[in-house]
């Protein structure tokens, strides 16, 4: 390792790792709390439309396995590039860790157009299939049609900022996502409410904050402070380059979330009609407060783990596990007590409709019943990640959603016929509650291996 990477990186190495821990994740943690208002403000804006707040909710709940795949697709790229740069970065290798940064852009900004294509020509018949009513396709497809344009903002975005964080760069990570989400905040009620815009000021709102965060990564990874620069000489794909940089446990996992919201939403339309639909827009959203604060620290923890994986410092990658097993778990515990205590008091964040409110208490409590132990699934998820254990990661994302939670949904109604909607809502804990014991028996074994190794 020559004597710059030792000054830029070396902290990873030597700093105490609760102090890098906190240092590194805190930034990490609160960037995707802010991420998560991206949407979830446009929820709870949206749900408080007078009068059709409630259908209006219920369409732009629709749109989100559509919005889940952008995502996805973004964390195909950057959640598989910007560890394997750790790596690097810990083998003293810069010049591999800025082609994987370079071939990581060229192939998010080819993604980025193929989906806006896709996405604007047919959300349509999309969302008719996703769980739209005659009732609420009018503004899913209102909401869609414009935030399908601003797609490239978003991959770019939440893809490139890995590789800020990646280096070291915390709280530069944070401000990349607080420049749009303070935007979406303050854009967000001008939009719907001044201008009279609905749904549509909404995903308007949005694309600007992306296209403001967007312009901060880019500026960042181009300019002086960032150690990894975007060059055009590493632009051009190379097969070896971006083919190990693909993430396709994380885009699996994401991905089938997309797959899974279909199921849930047709499930339920079939079951509870809009109402149930409605709900779990707002079930989705609270889950979204319990799991991205764990990504956040499973992401301020890849470069530590990362890094000291890549240097052989075998000793130094377990204390990190254990230490974010320990704060994933006393969270997710924290965040269960919650929701089983006060349900009411997060579904009335998304709506004033008494209704909607009244049923979304109760589901609440179902579909967030083994979050208790989520802090499990998480830390082992975010630690085959970071020493670049895709067979693994694959695995276990896998086995949650596709052989666990998608048979479930369909099977449950069946087993419970006296109330079929609370049914399919109760899948969720059940193939949750199976994946944490299969994931943290295969981890005892992988880890051990990988160390080894």
């Amino acid at each position: 390792m020559n004597l710059q990477q030792k000054k830029d990186n070396s902290f990873l190495a030597t700093e105490p790792l609760g102090k890098l821990l906190l240092k590194l994740s805190l930034p990490t943690v609160t960037a995707q709390i802010i991420n998560m208002l991206y949407n979830i403000v446009d929820r709870i804006y949206i749900g408080h439309i007078p009068e059709n707040g409630a259908l209006a909710l219920t369409g732009v709940g629709v749109c989100m396995p559509l919005i889940m795949i952008v995502s996805a697709f973004a964390a195909l790229v950057g959640n598989g590039g910007a560890p394997r740069a750790s790596i690097f970065m810990g083998k003293g290798d810069k010049e591999s860790a800025e082609r994987t940064l370079g071939n990581c852009f060229t192939t998010q900004i080819i993604v980025s157009l193929l989906l806006t294509i896709i996405l604007f020509t047919g959300n349509r018949s999309f969302l008719m299939a996703f769980g739209a009513s005659e009732n609420t396709i009018s503004y899913a497809v209102a909401y869609m049609n414009i935030y399908s344009l601003g797609t490239i903002f978003v991959q770019l975005t939440l893809g490139m900022n890995a590789f800020i964080t990646a280096q070291g760069f915390a709280r530069t990570g944070m401000l990349s996502v607080l420049v749009g989400a303070a935007s979406n905040i303050i854009l967000d009620p001008v939009f719907i409410f001044v201008f009279h815009m609905g749904v549509r000021g909404a995903a308007l709102a949005t694309i600007i904050s992306q296209a403001l965060s967007c312009a901060w990564v880019l500026s960042f990874l181009t300019g002086k402070k960032s150690y990894l620069k975007i060059r055009r000489c590493n632009m051009k794909l190379q097969k070896n380059i971006i083919l190990p940089s693909l993430a396709l446990s994380t885009f699996i996992m994401q991905a089938s979330e997309s797959i899974i919201s279909v199921c849930f939403n047709s499930s339920l339309l079939k079951y509870g009609g809009d109402l149930a639909v409605g709900a779990m827009t707002i079930l989705t959203s609270a889950m979204q407060f319990a799991m991205l604060p764990l990504q956040g620290l499973g992401q301020g923890a890849q470069p530590i783990i990362s890094y000291n994986f890549g240097a052989g410092q075998t000793k130094r990658v377990k204390d990190s596990f254990k230490l974010l097993l320990k704060i994933d778990l006393s969270y997710s515990t924290f965040m269960w007590l919650l929701v089983m205590l006060f349900p009411a008091g997060f579904a009335s964040i998304f709506t004033s409709d008494q209704a909607l409110l009244t049923f979304t208490a109760h589901a609440l409590r179902i579909y967030m019943a083994s979050i208790l132990l989520f802090g499990i699934q998480m830390a082992c998820q975010m630690t085959f990640t970071s020493i670049g254990n895709a067979k693994a990661s694959i695995i276990v994302a896998v086995t949650r959603k596709f052989i666990l939670l998608l048979p479930l949904i369909y099977i449950m109604p069946h087993i419970f016929t006296a109330d079929q909607t609370s049914a399919v809502y109760m899948a969720e804990p059940i193939a949750d509650f199976l994946a944490i014991c299969f994931t943290s028996i295969l981890f005892r074994f992988e880890f051990k291996k990988a160390l080894a190794r």
